[in-house]
């Protein structure tokens, strides 16, 4: 590995670290010596890179720092299209559009000996079923996720009984053929997921449910561990 790539890789692992990494976590990572490591790291510092820390406990890189955000590596750009090509066959309307342009977007920056892995990538996903139809505007609902807002649903259950229901919507999965929402329901007082194509009526409303987007996302996987723990607890008893 050149050195140039060498130095990028630290910063992208100290990047994707919200704990302090050790040199010999990079240096295991980057098949080469700590004292290469303890070169490479001050001579990113030479070059005002905000790294903080020691050797032997381990470095942070502070908050605010940014790279060309297209020094990207092979296999990033072959993660990047296999994502974008999933989304382009299962996302909602507006992201499937958002990843077609992404791809359109890293073919036209990267140098021209990296674009065959954009045009003529190893890896492809399946082809999409026909998803069923929204009848809610999924983009829209992803607004109102990062917002912290409420929506209003007017919610057909499998019998076809209808049901209004307010939520605070945590985030939208993609399934095969189905969209679904899943969001804090108050009429049930818990988690509950909503499928989009069993949606009667919908109003997008200003009131916030004052959670952070974060937290109550948080709020979601611990209810999700929990239901997993109980599945499996009862998995076990009955075995």
């Amino acid at each position: 590995m050149r050195r140039a790539e060498r130095l990028f890789q630290i910063i992208q692992i100290l990047r994707r670290s919200r704990a302090p990494v050790t040199a010999d976590a990079i240096a295991a990572e980057l098949e080469t010596s700590k004292r290469s490591v303890y070169r490479d790291i001050a001579a990113l510092v030479g070059q005002r890179a905000p790294i903080r820390g020691e050797a032997g406990v381990g470095y942070v890189l502070e908050a605010g720092f940014d790279m060309p955000p297209l020094m990207l590596t092979p296999d990033e750009i072959e993660a990047a299209v296999l994502g974008a090509q999933w989304v382009a066959g299962r996302g909602d309307p507006v992201l499937a559009k958002a990843a077609r342009d992404l791809t359109s977007k890293i073919a036209a920056a990267v140098p021209d000996r990296l674009r065959p892995y954009v045009l003529e990538p190893a890896a492809a996903a399946p082809p999409a079923w026909k998803p069923e139809t929204d009848r809610i505007d999924v983009a829209q609902v992803r607004a109102w996720i990062h917002a912290g807002r409420k929506i209003r649903l007017n919610y057909s259950d499998e019998a076809g009984a209808i049901s209004e229901r307010v939520i605070w919507p945590v985030t939208v999965g993609y399934r095969e053929t189905i969209r679904i929402i899943i969001a804090w329901c108050e009429l049930r007082a818990a988690f509950r997921t909503f499928r989009t194509d069993r949606v009667v009526g919908a109003e997008f409303m200003d009131e916030r449910h004052g959670k952070r987007p974060a937290v109550l996302r948080a709020e979601w996987l611990r209810f999700r561990e929990a239901e997993v723990a109980a599945w499996e607890a009862r998995a076990t008893a009955g075995c």
